[in-house]
């Protein structure tokens, strides 16, 4: 093992990793802390009641996550991970009594939903009609209002939601297609959507492919090294011995998809990135230790906690990434 370290870090003595352990980076420092910002939330949950089953909720009869408390787990989290810029705050919460409507018009109903439950045979296609969910709770006149800034859709499994899109003017790919029919809203939002079955850390990996759509499209015009976004999701597969941070499902060790609990010791740039803009520094190495062990939502924290979070900007973009996650109006498009 010493012999591989040595080649992989450049010679010399091999490097100490009996310490690897969990990091999840440094405090930063207040005056290079951007303004916190709140962003208000419209939050829907599709929870039916099943009539024929002493009236508990299709989510109470099969045990699944309160989606208020999943709520709160996230918006805890996001402020953590963003260094306590991203405040949420849910200004309305409407549980509903039925299903979604999907986009070739079909409605489970109890019955169709349990059997389809039972036989694992679901309705195709899944995707909900989201335009009919945009004109049933208004949400065009309540962002362009400012009343909402954007909307969580929570659910049981095969709702039908996409894990994020993006509506209004200006709309680009955002984990999937633009939401076209809400170009007259005033300004972009995004509509979230979350699972009951699945938990927190599930959420975050909506919120992280969220980041890797909106952090693509910012750097979209640069190329080489000046797509910074580009460096910060290198990892060491992809990337022989430049593995930075990664991607939402590639750590920087990863051998495929979801492989967090690789014990695979390589080389990584990941901790250049708490001192944005400042990137100089060797490598060091990492396995799964550093990022939780292989834990879905404690390797997502660590990720979006090295999302560049601070003041000041370089040729037009922002040293603070979380504004544009937080505010797709932000994006030059």
């Amino acid at each position: 093992m010493d012999d591989l370290l040595r080649r992989l870090f450049g010679g010399g003595d091999a490097p100490d990793t009996a310490e690897l352990k969990p990091d999840f980076g440094p405090d930063p420092d207040p005056a290079t802390r951007p303004e916190p910002v709140t962003r208000r939330v419209l939050m829907i949950t599709h929870n039916p009641v099943l009539k024929t089953l002493r009236a508990k909720t299709v989510r109470e009869h099969f045990g699944w996550n309160d989606a208020n408390t999943l709520a709160q787990g996230y918006i805890d989290d996001v402020r953590y991970a963003s260094y306590d810029y991203a405040r949420y705050e849910v200004v309305e919460r409407l549980e509903v009594d039925a299903y979604p409507l999907k986009r070739d018009g079909f409605r489970y109903d109890e019955n169709s939903y349990l059997r389809a439950w039972s036989s694992r045979s679901f309705h195709d296609p899944d995707g909900v009609d989201y335009l009919a969910l945009v004109r049933e709770f208004e949400m065009i006149e309540r962002v362009s209002s400012g009343e909402i800034d954007e909307v969580w859709l929570f659910g049981h499994p095969y709702g039908g939601y996409w894990e994020s899109v993006m509506a209004g003017p200006g709309a680009f790919w955002c984990n999937a297609p633009p939401l076209k029919g809400t170009e007259g809203c005033a300004r972009r939002f995004v509509i979230m959507g979350f699972n009951f079955e699945r938990g927190v850390g599930e959420m975050l990996e909506d919120l992280g492919h969220r980041v890797e759509s909106i952090m693509t499209k910012v750097y979209e015009h640069r190329r080489g090294d000046a797509n910074l976004f580009e460096r910060f999701t290198r990892y060491d597969r992809r990337n022989p011995r430049q593995a930075e941070v990664g991607n939402v499902h590639y750590a920087p060790n990863s051998q495929r998809d979801y492989d967090w609990g690789n014990p695979r010791i390589v080389p990584s740039r990941h901790h250049t990135w708490w001192r944005f803009p400042d990137l100089s520094g060797e490598a060091r190495p990492v396995d799964a230790r550093v990022w939780g062990g292989g834990d879905i939502r404690q390797h997502h924290l660590w990720w979006l906690r090295h999302l560049p979070h601070v003041t000041g900007s370089s040729s037009g973009i922002a040293h603070n990434w979380w504004q544009y996650v937080i505010d797709p109006n932000l994006v030059d498009v």
